[in-house]
C-alpha cells in the first residue's frame, strides 16, 4: 500500500474540518524545464470558502528550487491570517524531509551538512523557515502522490509547468463555488497510479544502455552520466533502453524523426 493510500482518512479529515475548523489548506508545486531551466512554481491557498491560486516564473532555476518557492510564497500568504492549523500538500519529499527534519540539524551546524559542505539552496530553506514560524500557527505537512490525478496537486503541477514553459496562465481569485477544481477531493485515479508504479520500477531496473539524440545525431552511452553530459541544458531527447533489442528500437525510433 502506498504512503498516500496509508494516510487517505487523515487526508480527508483534515480538508473535510476546513470550514468548522478554521484550517488553512495550501497546495504547491515546483518544476525546471531542465533542471536546471526555466523553472515556475504554483499554489493553491484555501481559507474557509475562498480560494486563491498563486504563481510566478524563475529563468534560470532547479525544480527543488521552485518546490522550496512554492511552499514560501503559499505560507507567507497565509501569514497575516489569523492563528490556526496550515495543512500543506506537497508532492516533494525533499521539501517534507528537510523543514522538519534537516532544518534542525543545519542550523546546529551553521548550515553544514554532515560532510562540512554549505547546504544547498540554504537562501531558501531559511526563507521556508522564516515563513513557517511567521504565523504561529502549526504547520501540517502532508504528502501527495504527484501524477496519480489528485486535483489540488494536478493544479498546481500545471500552474508551475505553464509559468516554466512561458505560457499565459490565469490564475484564480474566488469563492470555492466557483472553482473549477474540485479542491476537497483527495481522490487518486488508479490508472495514472499504476502508470506511475510500472513508471517508477522502469527507473529502477538496470539499464542496458541510454540512447541520446541531440540536433538529430543519435548516440549510445552505457552509463547515465555519459548520456547526461551529452544532454544538460540542450534541446534533446534521451531514453533508457532494458535490452539490446530495446535499444535497436529506440535508435529506431530517434533516428526517424530527425
Amino acid at each position: 500500500m502506498s504512503f498516500f493510500c496509508q494516510h487517505c482518512n487523515k487526508l480527508l479529515a483534515i480538508l473535510q474540518g476546513m470550514h468548522t475548523g478554521g484550517k488553512i489548506v495550501i497546495f504547491c508545486d515546483g518544476a525546471s524545464k531542465g533542471n536546471p531551466g526555466p523553472g515556475g512554481w504554483g499554489a493553491i491557498i484555501v481559507i474557509g470558502d475562498r480560494v486563491t491560486e498563486l504563481g510566478g516564473f524563475d529563468k534560470h532555476t532547479t525544480n527543488n528550487r521552485m518546490e522550496l518557492r512554492a511552499a514560501i510564497e503559499g505560507l507567507r500568504v497565509t501569514n497575516p491570517e489569523p492563528a490556526g492549523e496550515r495543512v500543506v500538500y506537497t508532492d516533494s519529499s525533499y521539501v517534507i524531509n528537510g523543514i522538519t527534519k534537516w532544518i534542525h540539524g543545519w542550523k546546529k551546524t551553521g548550515w553544514k551538512t554532515k560532510e562540512k559542505k554549505p547546504v544547498v539552496n540554504q537562501d531558501l530553506w531559511q526563507s521556508l523557515d522564516a515563513a513557517a514560524t511567521g504565523s504561529g500557527s502549526p504547520i501540517a505537512w502532508m504528502y501527495v502522490g504527484g501524477h496519480v490525478g489528485v486535483a489540488g496537486n494536478e493544479r498546481v503541477d500545471q500552474i508551475a509547468s505553464d509559468f516554466a514553459e512561458k505560457k499565459k496562465v490565469v490564475l484564480y481569485a474566488g469563492n470555492k463555488n466557483g472553482y473549477a477544481v474540485d479542491i476537497s477531493n483527495l481522490a487518486l485515479n488508479e490508472s495514472l497510479q499504476k502508470t506511475k508504479s510500472a513508471s517508477g520500477a522502469r527507473s529502477k531496473a538496470k539499464a542496458y544502455s541510454y540512447i541520446s539524440s541531440v540536433d538529430g545525431r543519435v548516440q549510445v552511452h552505457k552509463t547515465w552520466a555519459e548520456c547526461e553530459q551529452r544532454v544538460r541544458g540542450k534541446k534533446a531527447r534521451f531514453k533508457k533502453a532494458l535490452s539490446a533489442a530495446e535499444e535497436k528500437e529506440i535508435i529506431g525510433q530517434f533516428s526517424t524523426h530527425r
